[in-house]
């Protein structure tokens, strides 16, 4: 194999980077193990080279050359190690006893005494083996033991691959859902204008009727006099002097002339005139707007969220959720999405269903993971729990509201039923915080701002 000049770098494949198995070509005669390939086309659900990405067909053919060589290769690789593998020295005939610690090589007694290897140190292959062999041991056991931890990993990987496709097929119903509700307000609404349209088109052509029956019913009495009239005008004289005085009464009776009627025309304006503003205002009836939205990535295990992302319930069973990197993993609790770094922010919180929380703001770098979260970073209140933190309250609460100027670096409670001020934090923000939510054998629940 020497004479060819071939290394394991050359038949290794590009995808495992192993010696090549069962290997087979690409039209852009880059060749692979036939597994690998699979295994790769599999996964990217496309058929192309895993090296230069060209297209290729879906089965290419077996690069025997190629095997042929690998299988040369291997067997070479197996004799040389079998002939290193025996105990008697090639040169001396002698057994292999000492082990050269400059040539990493087994030596005889002979060879140890030949310049090859003067001023060079030895040990015993014993001693040499026993200790390659507890390192080599360590060494394997580091990789086990990674391997098994990869395992884990990947598992969790694919929990949180299913989690993602969960989270994506229940978010797009929560989003048909919420706009089936405005499409469905849409049309009520437009039912409810195009039937007044037609109430009123119905009455003014109702209106319109009548005064064509009253207008029908004047011109056939005009007709009827217009016609005696015209009879008399041919009457002999003495007729005609006769008939002259009623004649004359019914001809000079005093008609108004016709007059299109006020207010016949439909009034447009009325439906279209800012229509879609006030649909807007009357779509505030069934919208609110939430100042907080809470965050399902960041939930503990044990807490489950609404729909709408505005009420925490503590369950006591773990969901099955990643244990992703934001999640809390001791404490139940829950941040809000969304981080304030400036300006001025209020949100009211009923808590008069909870028998244990504690809310306010955190930092945004506060450790999530284990008990230390309460420690330091966090501004809040709580109630009929042990958890730390500055102050307590003692009565029973509906609603909490809560204050929070990033600018003057105050945090402060309330309770907005009672309008009783309850406690207020200073400190200087140098990060952005979050809102946080504690809830123990309890729910809690974000108030939309009322209009």
């Amino acid at each position: 194999m020497a004479s060819l000049n071939v290394s394991a770098e050359d038949l290794s494949c590009p995808v495992c980077c192993e010696i090549f198995k069962n290997p087979v070509v690409l039209s852009c005669s880059h060749s692979f193990c036939k597994e690998c390939l699979q295994q790769f086309w599999r996964t990217k659900k496309t058929q192309e080279c895993p090296v230069c990405r060209s297209s290729s067909r879906d089965d290419p053919p077996n690069n025997l050359i190629l095997k042929n060589l690998c299988e040369l290769f291997l067997k070479d690789r197996n004799e040389k190690c079998s002939s290193a593998s025996q105990k008697i020295c090639s040169l001396h005939s002698e057994k292999l006893k000492l082990f050269c610690l400059e040539d990493k090589q087994p030596v005889c007694l002979v060879c140890r005494d030949s310049k090859q290897h003067d001023n060079h140190k030895f040990r015993p292959i014993s001693e040499v083996v026993s200790s390659s062999k507890e390192e080599l041991n360590t060494a394997l056991k580091s990789l086990q033991y990674k391997l098994k931890h990869m395992e884990q990993v990947k598992d969790e990987f694919e929990k949180t691959l299913q989690h993602i496709k969960n989270q994506a097929d229940h978010t797009e119903r929560q989003i048909k859902h919420d706009f089936e509700r405005l499409h469905q307000f849409l049309r009520d609404e437009e039912e409810a204008t195009i039937t007044a349209l037609r109430e009123e088109e119905e009455q003014k052509k109702q209106m319109m009727k009548e005064k064509l029956e009253e207008m029908n019913t004047h011109i056939s009495a005009l007709s009827h006099t217009i016609k005696d009239t015209e009879e008399m005008l041919k009457a002999n004289d003495v007729c005609f002097l006769k008939e002259f005085p009623v004649s004359m009464e019914r001809v000079q009776i005093s008609q108004p002339d016709p007059q299109t009627p006020s207010r016949a025309l439909i009034h447009v304006s009325r439906y279209l005139g800012n229509l879609l503003f006030r649909l807007w205002k009357k779509m505030q009836d069934i919208v609110h707007y939430t100042p907080v939205i809470l965050d399902p990535n960041t939930a503990n295990p044990r807490l489950v969220l609404s729909d709408d992302l505005t009420t925490v319930r503590f369950t006591g069973k773990d969901q099955p959720v990643p244990d992703n990197p934001e999640r809390f993993d001791y404490y139940e609790c829950v941040l809000g999405s969304e981080g304030f770094t400036s300006g001025k922010h209020c949100w009211d919180v009923e808590v008069k269903e909870s028998r244990c929380w504690s809310l306010g703001v955190t930092t945004a770098s506060n450790q999530r993971r284990g008990w230390v979260f309460f420690r330091t970073g966090v501004w809040g209140v709580q109630y009929g729990c042990t958890v730390r933190s500055d102050f307590h309250v003692n009565q029973d609460l509906e609603c909490v509201r809560v204050d929070l100027d990033c600018d003057r670096g105050t945090v402060s409670f309330s309770d907005p039923v009672t309008n009783t001020h309850l406690h207020t934090f200073t400190t200087t923000f140098t990060e952005s915080v979050f809102p946080f939510f504690y809830s123990l054998m309890s729910s809690l629940r974000i108030l939309p701002f009322s209009r």
